[in-house]
């Protein structure tokens, strides 16, 4: 049976935290950022945005497209401090919460959806509970995997409500804006459609896979399943109060590609010789990014062995970076072990290609080759040995 996944994010959050503290500001055109004149927008109200005014933007930009802009500067604190009481409150249905940044969530509903008489009314108590207890307004998607429930909740804010099932990808998800999908990032959306990939729908036809993949790379068959509805809907979130993290803030905005994973890659380093001095070993890796207007995603997977490996740490950092990383300059990064087990503890599965097995062979080969004329049966690590030895 299929899950429930909703994906709760919270509309214009700085600006709304503002209006929640000083109510003066509600119905006005603000935005939360610096106030120096280099300043860029961090997030713009919805009524700020009617101007055409949107984050990332110069500040001085966004003053000549609406003159009566009220500019407000960031306090991450008190912001920090309302997303924890956020958070607290979807954690009151299920305990199966994955924080994808400071203002967005998924949350596994599966079981909590029975005890609703329809399905949309979970997510529209949600929706009015938070808007009347914390006055935080929020959009929720809903899909049987997590990439469709983000999908759903961008398509209507404010205060949308919007469901993307399997069967309903070819009338809802398919016919979207190329740009539109999540982890197809602003430089790569232009190439695509300039070689005729111009919908969600383009990109998962067969005949375009050959156009897709020099693009995509070694995304692209998990952009295609993603697309398809063939994706996680696994929650990632830890019950272990132990983990480790290495990160690091720039001196000034990193946007180069190739610097921020020289970057990771000594995170990654760093990390995993802590986590053998601690001689502990972690499954559940995860990538914090903060972008230069200070908005904060955290992305996060559960992998099938404990590592502690530099290498292993690396390529499943790099992997959840590329795939959330949106081309704009970064200040700060981090890459986090969580699961923890002492190396003690742990039972690793034994591998099904190590050969050099610590356990005596048994003799079944001997046995069949008993009833076989000709040529005889043989251990393949025998092979191995003979071709090592040559």
């Amino acid at each position: 049976m299929a899950k429930v996944i909703f994906h709760i994010d919270l509309n214009a959050y700085f600006a709304n935290a503002e209006v929640i503290r000083n109510s003066s500001l509600e119905g006005q055109p603000i935005v939360v950022g610096g106030l120096s004149k280099r300043s860029v927008v961090c997030t713009a109200s919805y009524e700020a945005r009617a101007y055409g005014v949107h984050s990332a933007m110069p500040l001085h930009e966004a003053l000549r497209l609406c003159p009566d802009l009220i500019v407000v500067q960031g306090d991450h604190d008190y912001y920090k401090e309302l997303s924890k009481k956020f958070f607290a409150f979807i954690k009151t249905y299920t305990p199966f919460v994955e924080i994808a940044s400071i203002d967005e969530c998924y949350a596994d509903m599966s079981e909590v959806i029975k005890n609703y008489e329809r399905p949309l009314d979970l997510a529209w108590e949600i929706q009015q509970r938070l808007k009347d207890e914390l006055r935080l307004k929020c959009s929720i998607g809903i899909g049987p995997t997590k990439f469709l429930a983000k999908m759903a909740s961008d398509r209507y804010k404010p205060l949308g409500i919007y469901v993307i099932r399997k069967q309903e990808l070819d009338k809802k998800l398919w016919p979207l804006p190329i740009g539109d999908m999540m982890g197809i990032g602003k430089k790569t959306a232009p190439i695509l459609i300039q070689h005729g990939v111009e919908t969600i729908g383009d990109l998962v036809k067969d005949e375009n896979y050959a156009i897709v993949r020099p693009i995509l790379g070694k995304h692209t068959l998990q952009m295609i399943q993603k697309a398809k509805g063939i994706s996680s809907d696994r929650i990632e979130f830890s019950n272990t109060v132990q983990s480790i993290s290495q990160s690091t803030t720039f001196v000034s905005d990193v946007e180069e590609y190739n610097e921020l994973v020289g970057i990771l890659r000594k995170l990654a380093a760093s990390l995993a010789n802590r986590a053998k001095q601690k001689a502990m070993s972690g499954k559940l890796i995860s990538v914090s990014i903060r972008y230069f207007d200070f908005r904060n995603v955290v992305r996060s997977i559960t992998v099938e062995e404990y590592i502690q490996d530099a290498d292993k740490i690396l390529e499943v950092a790099l992997s959840l970076f590329d795939e959330n990383y949106e081309d704009i300059p970064i200040r700060h990064l981090g890459i986090g072990l969580g699961s923890l087990k002492s190396d003690n503890e742990r039972v690793d599965q034994l591998s099904l290609f190590n050969y050099e097995s610590k356990y005596k062979k048994l003799d079944i080969i001997d046995e069949l080759n008993k009833d076989i004329l000709g040529s005889k049966l043989v251990y393949a690590s025998s092979l191995l040995d003979k071709k090592d030895h040559k």
